[in-house]
């Protein structure tokens, strides 16, 4: 389960084509889908033996970041370096309601206003300390205060009495979290100015689901400590394992932490290492990796290999087309819309969803793996998801009837914006396996067959790192931007498209989408009939709009040496968002 959202995975971005590049065949059926819905969700279970080491491959065509923070963390593949030594405060069942059964307990009390989270006696961060009050609060002051630029602070996390002016630097400290037993106790007792439906479920966004040391960090100054050693190069956890060393950007070496509160780990040694998705199915062929995903477009190159179980899961996440619109006012902590930026035009950017062939790009190139979708609320929220959205099927008459009725007409071979001004657009999107190119190349043709003068920025498809800085920073080169979400278990849609919300890059900002916003999580929410009405409004109401259009969503098969024991992709079995680690081993 995922406690909030990621470009590309706590919700992190990844590109929109990346699932579907392919190299070697590419099939024409839907063959894969049908296979990887007979696949389990978790390995066979088995009788663990203790020790051995696992080799996990973090699928990337560049080196992960290495941010090892939860709070300060906005990409899926810091999330997957980090995960065997990561661990949330929170369990839940396999429907993402939080349970007693982790790190932590949860008291949800409506009437007073507060969530009261204690940390159970025993979890220790890997040096031996008990995690403490201080270290729950902790991660509200690193999300909150400015210094540290911290991209997952949001409006939800406002409804925290005096959240807002300890962020505003108008407070020095954040006077809706309460320690009752002082900082080395182990409760916390947040206050909130309104409680919210979604409070019982992880990734509802509202109050945090992770512990930061803050007896390893409170001598680093906020804004040193995303770039600090305590982040980058020794980063301090309670999970089961513990970093014993990092090589940058490329593979991270765990070993047991002996004080994890839930027992000795089974293994003695796991290895998440960088692979190249253009190595990644030989990689699995050679069994150079114990844990592997798929690349989907490689599906017939793998799917018989000898002596591993394939696992698989409809992951929550989606990939989407996006349209920069505004800006993000760092001093204010908004997003401004511009209204007279050239994507600013509903016309255009429905003309250019339509213009995209997704379900034959699905189809030919990952055998049925991925698979258009219509919605921003993917299936897997049950009947939060309103599949009578239509959605933008490939419909090129339809796309030049719009452009045409709007005013964009054609002046030679590119088309022109109404008000006569050429119309060069700049898209955004990330390189990955080695047919991205082709792919992307396939989508800008078919706006090219609308009239519409598409190009990528600078030429050619952007390497990860400075793709992410592009979007979070509004460069003024991109117009739009293929990019993906991975999903809170929440579906709650305020830290990703409210106005305060550094994480809407698209920047748009409406009075309607405020208001949905706000209805979808309000008192008359706590009726759930009420909260899915809102929820197929809101859906309704962006799909109309178009400022962030989904693209694809894709099974995520994984092949498990089937030596090992132990690995699941339930929720239940999940935290964090990750394997839970302690419980995987070889079998006797």
């Amino acid at each position: 389960m995922k406690k909030s959202k990621l470009l590309g995975s706590v919700g992190v971005v990844t590109a929109a084509a990346l699932a579907l590049v392919a190299c070697g065949k590419s099939g024409n059926d839907n063959s894969g889908a049908s296979e990887a819905k007979k696949f389990p969700a978790a390995t066979p279970k088995k009788a663990v033996k203790q020790g051995g080491t696992v080799n996990v491959a973090l699928e990337s065509d560049t080196p992960f970041t290495g941010i090892f923070s939860d709070e300060l963390q906005t990409v899926s593949s810091d999330s997957e370096a980090a995960a065997p030594g990561n661990e949330s405060l929170f369990d839940t069942d396999d429907h993402y309601k939080i349970n007693n059964k982790g790190a932590a307990t949860m008291k949800f009390d409506r009437a007073n206003k507060t969530v009261t989270i204690t940390v159970k006696k025993g979890v220790k961060w890997a040096d031996g300390k008990q995690v403490n009050a201080k270290d729950l609060e902790y991660p509200y002051e690193i999300l909150a205060n400015k210094k540290t630029q911290a991209q997952r602070y949001s409006s939800q996390l406002e409804e925290i009495e005096g959240m807002k002016e300890y962020h505003e630097g108008k407070a020095n400290k954040i006077s809706g979290i309460e320690m009752p037993d002082g900082e080395n106790g182990r409760t916390i007792v947040i206050h909130f100015k309104e409680m919210k439906p979604g409070m019982y479920y992880s990734g509802n966004g509202y109050f945090w689901e992770a512990a930061a040391p803050y007896h390893y960090l409170k001598d680093v100054p906020f804004n040193k400590l995303q770039s600090s050693d305590q982040i980058r190069k020794r980063p301090l956890t309670f999970g089961p394992f513990k970093v014993s060393k990092i090589v940058r950007g490329q593979s991270v070496t765990y070993v047991p932490n002996k004080y994890y509160w839930r027992g000795k780990p089974k293994l003695n040694k796991v290895t998440v290492q960088v692979v190249s998705p253009n190595s990644a199915s030989q990689a699995i062929k050679s069994h150079k990796f114990d844990i592997a995903q798929v690349i989907n477009s490689q599906w017939n190159q793998v799917k018989d290999t000898k002596s591993v179980n394939f696992v698989a899961q409809i992951p929550l996440s989606y990939n989407y087309l996006a349209f920069k619109v505004g800006k993000w006012d760092a001093k204010k902590g908004v997003n401004v819309m511009d209204k007279s930026s050239k994507m600013n035009n509903k016309s255009l950017r429905q003309a250019i969803a339509y213009g995209m062939n997704i379900a034959a790009v699905d189809k030919r190139y990952t055998q049925g793996l991925s698979f258009p979708v219509k919605t921003l609320i993917p299936a897997q929220f049950g009947d939060y998801h309103d599949s009578s959205v239509k959605g933008y099927s490939y419909n090129l008459k339809k796309a030049n009837q719009i452009l045409d009725k709007a005013g964009y007409k054609k002046k030679g071979k590119w088309r022109v914006q109404p008000n006569g001004k050429p119309l060069k657009i700049k898209l955004l999107a990330m390189s990955g396996n080695s047919t991205q190119e082709p792919i992307i190349q396939n989508y800008i043709q078919q706006w090219h067959k609308l009239g519409l003068n598409v190009s990528l920025t600078g030429g050619r498809l952007t390497e990860a790192n400075s793709f992410y800085d592009k979007v979070q920073n509004d460069d003024p080169s991109v117009d739009m931007f293929l990019a993906g979400w991975n999903l809170a278990s929440e579906p709650s849609q305020a830290s990703m498209y409210g106005e305060t919300s550094p994480m809407n890059y698209s920047r748009f900002v409406t009075s309607k989408n405020n208001k949905l916003l706000d209805e979808m999580d309000s008192q008359k929410s706590f009726n759930h009939k009420y909260r899915v009405d809102k929820f197929h409004e809101w859906q309704q109401y962006m799909n109309d709009e178009a400022y962030v259009v989904p693209t694809s969503n894709a099974y995520t098969v994984t092949a498990v040496n089937n030596k090992i024991t132990g690995f699941s992709t339930k929720p239940s079995q999940n935290n964090n968002g990750h394997q839970l680690w302690y419980q995987v081993g070889y079998a006797k």
